[in-house]
């Protein structure tokens, strides 16, 4: 187990296997020692250097918030020991240790081999870059590049590479005025590839964006293309900021003011609970995340062991509940929550007492393990991030330990009546969090006679959290035949509750599409401190009036799975490939487009995400025989029973992988006994029914705890941070008030919580 703080005795790490040990009240590389009976270590310290507050910081030339480098601000010395022999000062130079001590000094760190890349867009080509067909060539005139074709805007200027228009851009695109000029011509037109004439350099670097693929693209011929329409590379200059100019500049302005409102500095809080994780660059998603899960009791009685045996992983670092522990016990035993001594004054600023934070460089690199977008250094989005940390945990239980994801868990049931008929059919969905629509009012601007460039931002009414739930469990009509009584008249589908969880995660969806580019909408959601209830959101099941649709007649039977065309459609419209709306539709019931399009959210990264289905797998299945033991006791040992893991691996063609998403998506499906089903009885249902997740009871109260916010036009740039509800460590009578986590800096925060909360991205709700 790695030390997560630069202790006075310093980190030894082993000669042998490298793992690293702190040396100090815990000794945990003596520990190592004791298992591994491993002698030799490098015992490293590091003092730091004394730095001030206001100077200067580098020049930053990457796109994003940047990490610290630790060369600028450590002093390192390090000996060799031997716990055999008992004795510091081994001669580095003897034997083979002059090469392995010196290879661990000039190792990377997970810090270190993170800021190799750090900051820096993967930029790749496409294949509408590789394959671009151009049009016959032409020498564009020099006075045909100064303006748009369309329009008289001389900068954000774009050029089609296919036949040679020039179009201004889209005005969101990094602040710049534009009309969108090269947009229409490319829905005008179907070309896809475009350069950005003033971002041009006599290097062959350039901003090429693919409107196909609605991204950043390199073009490895670029300087053919543009010689294609009498353009030399090498006298074209740069005259404007690159994209990622623009957002470099965008994401330093992206900051939450630690300042009060008569400009005072907030108080820092040091303690049990009040320790910050520093940037690792664009990391603040996951520190927001983490420090939300970890003021939740479940994930403190998982993970916090304070005197208990540290995780005996043979390999700490690639062993998730080892470094979920060691998180735990950084954000919460107070150990390293301490006033940085080696941050100076200057005198034009006064002493303000910071911390050094905590760096979960080997938690991260773990989350993002095998993940197309968090294994990258790239800001991403906090409440995906979220989800993904909710799979890795259940996927890796623990022996004795109850799963922390299980307090988030609920069960949501769907109610579909036919407009003809007035049958019904009722369906449960498990679930761990809520994604609410917000109702989006504008409000009126008045005609000031502006142009297109000075155009106001748009403002929005504020709404209550009551009317996005309201909106998220009202009844709305989808267009499905009946198969019971043959009417295309559609159906009444309403969503509430049928159990309730002790920790509500909810996703405020603030966004739409403007150009098919997804637009980050600033709406107040007006969120009270107080608690408020739930209870009139409580399905109340089948009624004794009510007629249930045939069990043959069900919508999402496999066997005779037949996509609703109309959310098909929807779908399609958004981008979505035809066989993940039909896989998405089959997963949620064929009801809607809007539940298909979350569960496709939540699933983009399944490994046969573009796999067609077969629908009519069902009547193919595998025997109960064929299915794997080994597998069904895999599931077994993430707490799924063996009907429900048998039931599930027939489904999915023996992928537990996949298995443990169906199970997940059927909670109510009760399974395939096999065998086990003889002298089954009518109490099976009742048994079912107990063990579905959440609770029952009544009165459903939440109150909120913690909230992620979010400053920047896009959820993939700007800043998060984390506002959280704690008893203050020298309280009188358990004063609570609200703690900001921005990174390494924890305070009290002060007069802006109340607007902050209308703008929070994700809401953590606590019942009380």
């Amino acid at each position: 187990m790695s030390c997560v703080h630069d202790d006075a005795s310093g980190l030894n790490v082993c000669l042998y296997c490298f793992n690293g040990g702190c040396t100090s009240d815990r000794d945990h590389a003596s520990l190592h020692y004791q298992t591994s009976k491993h002698p030799l270590v490098l015992n490293i310290q590091r003092s730091r250097k004394k730095v001030k507050r206001d100077e200067p910081p580098q020049k930053i030339s990457k796109l994003a918030i940047a990490a610290e480098t630790e060369e600028d601000r450590y002093d390192t010395k390090a000996e060799v020991r031997c716990y055999d022999c008992g004795v510091s000062g081994v001669d580095k130079t003897s034997g083979k240790l002059a090469a392995v001590v010196d290879g661990v000094l000039k190792a990377n760190t997970f810090a270190r081999q993170a800021e190799v890349q750090a900051w820096e867009q993967e930029m790749t080509p496409c294949e509408h870059t590789l394959c671009l067909e151009q049009e016959p060539a032409r020498k564009i005139e020099s006075q045909n590049l100064g303006h748009c074709s369309k329009c008289e805007l001389k900068e954000n200027l774009w050029l089609c590479l296919q036949c040679g228009n020039l179009g201004c851009g889209r005005a969101q695109y990094g602040g710049t005025g534009g009309n969108s000029h090269g947009l229409k011509h490319t829905e005008d037109t179907s070309h896809a590839v475009a350069v950005k004439l003033g971002s041009i350099t006599p290097e062959g670097t350039a901003d090429i964006y693919c409107y196909a693929c609605n991204d950043e693209r390199t073009d490895p011929e670029i300087a053919a293309h543009l010689a294609h329409w009498g353009i030399n590379l090498a006298e074209r200059e740069k005259t404007e900021k690159s994209l990622t100019e623009m957002q470099i500049e965008q994401n330093l302005k992206w900051d939450f003011a630690m300042t009060t409102q008569d400009g005072k500095e907030m108080q820092p809080v040091f303690g049990q609970g009040f320790t910050g994780l520093k940037n690792l660059g664009n990391s603040c998603y996951l520190a927001s995340i983490l420090q939300c899960v970890f003021s939740i009791p479940e994930f403190q009685s998982r993970y916090l062991h304070p005197t208990g045996p540290p995780p005996n992983a043979p390999n700490p670092a690639e062993d998730l509940e080892t470094q979920l522990q060691k998180c735990a016990d950084g954000l919460l035993s107070g150990r390293y929550s301490k006033p940085d001594s080696d941050v100076i004054a200057s005198e034009h600023s006064p002493e303000i007492p910071t911390q050094k934070g905590l760096a979960p460089a080997m938690l991260k690199h773990l989350i993002g393990k095998g993940h197309e977008e968090f294994s990258t250094m790239r800001q991403q989005d906090a409440f995906e991030l979220l989800l993904h940390l909710f799979k890795l945990i259940t996927r890796s239980p623990h022996p004795t330990a109850p799963d922390p994801v299980a307090s988030f868990r609920f069960v949501i049931e769907q109610r579909l009546q036919c407009m003809s008929c007035k049958k019904v059919r009722y369906r449960s969905d498990e679930q761990d969090n809520m994604s609410i629509p917000v109702p989006v009012r504008r409000k009126a601007q008045v005609a000031n006679g502006t142009t297109n460039e000075d155009k106001p931002k748009d403002e929005f009414e504020q709404v209550t959290l009551k009317e996005c739930l309201d909106t998220f469990t009202g009844s709305e009509m989808v267009e499905l035949t009946c198969a019971s009584c043959g009417s295309k008249d559609g159906f009444i589908k309403r969503s509430l509750f049928k159990t309730f969880p002790k920790t509500l995660a909810v996703n405020a969806r603030r966004f739409e599409l403007v150009n098919w580019v997804p637009t980050k909408l600033d709406v107040p959601v007006v969120v009270g401190d107080q608690p408020f209830d739930l209870d009139a959101y409580k399905s109340s099941g089948l009624q004794p009036s009510e007629e249930e649709l045939p069990e043959d007649t069900a919508t999402g039977n496999a066997s005779s799975f037949t996509p609703n065309e109309g959310a098909i459609s929807q779908l399609e419209a958004m981008g979505f490939p035809r066989v993940r709306c039909e896989k998405a539709l089959h997963a949620t019931g064929n009801s809607d487009a809007e539940s298909a399009m979350n569960w496709l959210i939540e699933h983009m990264d399944d490994p046969d995400i573009d796999t067609p289905m077969d629908f009519g797998a069902a009547s193919n299945a595998p025997a109960a025989g064929d299915v794997s033991p080994e597998s069904i006791e895999t599931l077994g040992a993430m707490g799924i029973a063996a009907p429900q893991a048998r039931k599930a691996l027939k489904e999915t063609g023996g992928d537990v992988t996949r298995a443990l998403d169906w199970v997940f998506s059927h909670p109510d499906d009760q399974g395939d006994f096999g065998d086990e089903a003889a002298g089954a009885t009518a109490d099976s249902a009742d048994t079912q029914e107990k063990q579905l997740p959440g609770s029952t009871d009544l009165p459903a109260r939440f109150q909120l705890k913690s909230i992620v916010c979010h400053k920047g036009a896009s959820i993939h740039a700007g800043h998060y941070v984390a506002f959280i509800r704690k008893t203050l460590p020298d309280a009188i009578n358990n004063e609570e008030a609200w703690i900001l986590f921005n990174d390494e800096k924890v305070v009290k925060a002060e007069g802006d919580v109340d607007e902050m909360k209308k703008f929070a991205y994700v809401y953590f709700f606590e019942r009380v």
